[in-house]
């Protein structure tokens, strides 16, 4: 009696503590998905190859954005770039690195809602209705040629640019470190909750693979303790039109865009493809 007693205490006392855990995953999960930066990464970003100016854009219910434009030079049109940053990114690297990463194409780099000096808060629904509305000024420049533009996402953003990629005309897609989905993550970490029922922000990215027809280009990091190559082949295998799936030498998940390797690559995947007669 006295041991059942005892079973019984044991597989209350782990209840509670199950459902706690459930709960506090639940309650703090935009923290988990999201992490804003605030100070700029680069104090005064400005790119060697354009002429760079900080913009502030307001979201369809009015929330200001803020980030930079960065034009080539040499007169237009030309093709285009709209990069999405990971979850603790601010982009004003992107801003000092255009030059290299996106030589003779104009770049948008916003940073989301709560990061860096934009308002609001950081959400999955926002972040791929901005990136709309981001993708749709971009193309709508003067010196931007509206049928050659790119979508760059970057960990969580890879989940931004394959969402946008499906609701705009994307002429190519890179993803850097991308991955199946965000539930997929959250259930690899919290093996013992029931994550499926308390997640909001999902980023089922390898939902919308498939119809992806824009020629996409994959770059994974050679360590990646954040997104594991399992989760990457898993996304990769179901992508509608697959370029290239490379892994960048001595790369790991945070200093993989910065490498020079990882640079040179894009530059040349973007440059090729928006010199390719579009088929669609």
């Amino acid at each position: 009696m006295n041991n059942s007693r005892k079973v019984a205490g044991f597989a209350g006392l782990a209840s509670v503590l199950w459902v706690g855990l459930t709960a506090a995953v639940a309650a703090s999960q935009r923290r988990l998905v999201f992490n804003p930066t605030i100070k700029r990464e680069v104090a005064s970003p400005r790119s060697s190859g354009h002429r760079t100016r900080p913009v502030v854009l307001r979201a369809v219910d009015g929330t200001k954005l803020s980030g930079w434009l960065m034009k080539p030079a040499m007169v237009g049109p030309h093709p285009a770039v709209v990069y999405f940053g990971g979850r603790s990114e601010e982009v004003s690297w992107v801003a000092r690195d255009a030059g290299k990463l996106f030589p003779g194409m104009s770049v948008l780099a916003v940073n989301y809602r709560g990061y860096g000096d934009s308002q609001g808060d950081p959400a999955e629904e926002c972040m791929v209705e901005d990136g709309c509305m981001l993708f749709d000024w971009l193309a709508a420049r003067s010196h931007v040629d509206p049928k050659r533009v790119a979508v760059v996402g970057r960990s969580l953003g890879s989940g931004v640019a394959v969402q946008v990629a499906l609701k705009r005309p994307a002429h190519s897609v890179v993803l850097i470190t991308p991955y199946d989905s965000i539930l997929a993550l959250a259930k690899r970490r919290f093996r013992a909750v029931p994550v499926e029922f308390v997640l909001r922000h999902r980023f089922e990215t390898i939902k919308y693979a498939s119809e992806l027809k824009a020629p996409t280009y994959v770059l994974r990091a050679a360590s990646d303790d954040v997104v594991p190559h399992s989760h990457t082949d898993q996304l990769v295998a179901k992508l509608g039109k697959l370029h290239l799936d490379e892994i960048i030498p001595d790369s790991d998940h945070l200093n993989i865009p910065y490498l020079e390797a990882t640079q040179d690559r894009i530059a040349r995947f973007l440059g090729a493809q928006f010199a390719l007669p579009r088929t669609n």
